[in-house]
């Protein structure tokens, strides 16, 4: 059986040649990765169910696949197992036991994997970092009082205290590429309809969310996309495949590229000189190596994109509490957090109008995106616009708290009758949340592609990422380029000094 040290050394794929080569067991590998995170998950809160009965129970029907042995975390939210409940984050979901597995969840076992475990999210993966009522907060493994990010924290604590080299991710607005700039790891979320969403769901958030996978290395993520993607039945977008397979293709260098980036947020809020120190630290190492890096950002309206963002993600939350009541009932509905239960009420408040509306400036981002690509081959711009803030700094206040109690006993008519006051307030209020993480929105309401990159770390020890978009479909030259700058400045062996310690 592998030591912690030894275990450290691989990332999936190479766990996955150890099992092949028969120098190593699948049994051996879970055995580990179960003693791992029990010495671990105590201190960071990042796996919130348990499965090691399930994973043993499995261990002699793995299937054979490219991570065939490979212990596995799923985030506990969408990525359904049959038999096993899905929290979403919240107390709310109590006694909903999936039927059938999530798609993606399919295709990540015929992959070969063992999931053991699911992980924590804040509830309905509404926020930037993981602290729900239901469960608690999750700690970044490098600096155990700060966030580890949102949505997807859970499974990007975990990978980055080396519980996993790989776990699940799922990115509505930044929520793979957020916790992946947080937690120091690689985080690429797919073209809009690269991988699939159901058989619950076509398309998730108007296919503003694509689920993959946080992983250590470039080649686990590139491995792993080449095992999921692709339509299924419904699915609403049918894309090209990739010319070749992307394993194959980060086996060569991409082109000279143009680069256009910049420092600036969209919102106008302050970004901190962390995460422009990450941005021109990049830009110097991309020149390094041939690439053409010049400031420039893509014309587009900031105030659409923040319009037409918030205006989706109200109306989901609305549709999801609706659902939450046809399945499990009103009182379901009594335990969702204030925030979510208040928001909610505002996405009531909402007409079709004001929706479809709000659906057509996707349209204009993405027509000022694809003008971009016309003149440059990728945008580069900080993944965040800070370093990972403190557990509970973005809680809400007292008063705050209070105000949305009152609303939610008032109810919807009350929200309508002072419809655009609320609104108003309240997107002042996400706005300032929104400041924190403004540059990944973008990518999720156009459809592009994007990656978080781990190439900058603090002078007090925290992760910083830089994010690149591609034109839509083109995964193929962010792996390729990934893969390039992991090679020029590998980060893969990086740890928090007190997991290299265990």
């Amino acid at each position: 059986m592998p030591t912690f040290r030894e275990y450290h050394q691989y990332d999936a794929l190479g766990l996955a040649e150890l099992v092949r080569n028969n120098e190593v067991s699948a049994a051996e590998l879970l055995t580990t990765a179960i003693t791992k995170a029990e010495a671990i998950n105590p201190k960071i809160n990042a796996i919130i169910n348990p499965l090691y009965d399930y994973a043993k129970q499995n261990l002699p029907h793995l299937a054979q696949g490219v991570f065939t042995g490979v212990p596995f975390l799923l985030k506990d939210l969408l990525a359904d197992v049959k038999g096993i409940p899905t929290s979403n984050g919240s107390q709310a979901f109590d006694g909903l036991i999936p039927q059938q597995d999530a798609t993606l969840v399919n295709r990540f076992k015929k992959a070969g994997i063992n999931i053991f475990g699911k992980t924590n999210t804040p509830e309905l993966g509404l926020m930037g970092v993981t602290e729900p009522k239901a469960f608690g907060a999750t700690k970044n493994p490098w600096h155990l009082a700060h966030t580890p990010g949102g949505s997807s924290g859970g499974s990007a604590a975990a990978i980055a205290a080396g519980i996993v080299p790989m776990a699940s991710g799922g990115d509505g607005g930044g929520s793979i590429r957020i916790p992946a700039s947080h937690c120091g790891l690689f985080g690429l979320k797919p073209t809009r309809g690269r991988n699939p969403s159901g058989p619950v769901h076509g398309e998730h958030w108007d296919g503003a969310t694509c689920e993959h996978v946080i992983t250590r290395s470039v080649r686990d993520s590139a491995a792993m996309l080449d095992a999921t993607h692709g339509a299924e039945l419904g699915s609403p977008f049918i894309l090209s495949p990739p010319e070749q397979s992307y394993l194959s293709a980060i086996k060569t260098p991409p082109k000279p590229l143009r680069i256009g980036f910049t420092t600036q947020s969209p919102y106008g809020g302050a970004v901190s000189q962390d995460c422009k120190n990450a941005v021109e630290h990049t830009a110097k190492l991309l020149t390094s190596l041939g690439h053409k890096v010049e400031e420039h950002t893509p014309n587009y309206d900031s105030e659409l994109l923040i319009e037409a963002y918030l205006t989706m993600y109200f109306g989901h939350i609305a549709a999801d509490i609706k659902q939450l009541k046809q399945k499990l009932g009103r009182n379901a509905v009594n335990k969702l957090e204030d925030n979510t239960q208040f928001l909610g009420l505002l996405g009531e408040c909402l007409s079709a109008g004001d929706f479809v509306s709000a659906k057509h400036h996707w349209f204009e981002l993405k027509k000022a995106m694809d003008i971009y690509h016309q003149q440059y081959d990728l945008f580069l711009t900080p993944t965040v616009a800070d370093l990972p803030v403190k557990i509970g700094a973005l809680a809400m206040t007292p008063a705050k708290l209070l105000q949305t109690k009152l609303i939610n006993t008032l109810g919807a008519g009350v929200a309508r009758f002072a419809k655009k006051p609320l609104l108003s307030i309240v997107k002042a209020e996400a706005s300032k949340n929104l400041n924190k993480t403004p540059f990944t929105q973008l990518a999720n309401l156009t459809g592009q592609p994007a990656m978080s990159v781990p190439l900058y770390w603090s002078k007090t020890g925290l992760p910083c990422g830089v994010q690149f978009i591609a034109p839509f479909g083109d995964e193929q030259t962010l792996f390729k380029l990934a893969a390039q700058l992991e090679q020029a400045q590998p980060w893969a062996s990086k740890f928090p000094q007190w997991v290299e310690e265990l």
